[in-house]
């Protein structure tokens, strides 16, 4: 039996696609950053994925790290999605991927690595405070229950290569044991209209970072160092 604790969904608005590309991450943190702005706007996915990109160095079909996201939200912010809107394909020719020119407003907020253990993901949580959460992954988190659980397999073990960014927002217990609330960024049809109950089981052996966002900043855009 699913009993709640925490629920955040309120915060946030509906749930969104990353199709094909490599930028969980971008919209986890993306996704917390709006849920803690006074109104739900989304804010762009594709700008804090290029701004994070450009500070690791990194190609835009490669995954992003933890540190770059956390520096590009706080150093260049991010505009309203509506600003520079989700590619779900990348222009043929990577130099044409440029944001639009005098984008405003820019919100910047700042974050921090946090624990990777449970009871402090629940202690953010009853903050009001959306964990952002990377995992491997395993068969079951692709087929949800039709209530929305995911618990592995006794035998199941994580890829270590299927790495996966998503957002905590809820915390409970099903049948006594510990589970969190997660939103993905795989479309409404997978879980619960996207959302889905990480059990104990699942989480325990594959949560590697967690990380939270904090203060609004108010700053100039810092140069991205050669």
């Amino acid at each position: 039996m699913l009993i709640i604790g925490t629920d955040l969904r309120p915060m946030f608005g509906p749930v969104r696609d990353q199709a094909q590309r490599p930028t969980c991450l971008a919209f986890a943190a993306s996704d917390a950053h709006a849920a803690l702005r006074p109104e739900w706007t989304p804010l762009s996915c594709e700008f804090v994925f290029y701004h994070a990109q450009r500070r690791a160095n990194r190609s835009p079909v490669q995954g992003a790290t933890l540190g770059s996201i956390l520096e590009a939200l706080r150093h260049d912010g991010q505009p309203p999605e509506v600003g520079w809107p989700y590619l779900s394909d990348l222009p043929s020719d990577h130099a044409d991927w440029l944001p639009p020119s005098d984008l405003s407003p820019i919100f910047r907020r700042g974050g921090i690595p946090s624990s990777n253990i449970l009871a402090t993901v629940i202690q953010k949580l009853d903050q009001q405070e959306p964990v952002i959460l990377l995992k491997t992954l395993s068969a079951s988190f692709f087929v949800p229950t039709l209530t929305g659980i995911v618990d592995p397999a006794l035998d199941e073990v994580p890829e270590p290569t299927l790495r996966h960014a998503t957002v905590a927002v809820g915390h409970g217990t099903i049948d006594g044991s510990t589970a969190i609330l997660i939103r993905n960024s795989w479309g409404s049809s997978w879980g619960i209209n996207g959302h889905a109950w990480l059990t104990e089981r699942f989480l325990n052996p594959r949560l590697f970072a967690t990380a939270s966002l904090k203060e609004d900043i108010n700053v100039s855009a810092d140069p991205v160092t050669a």
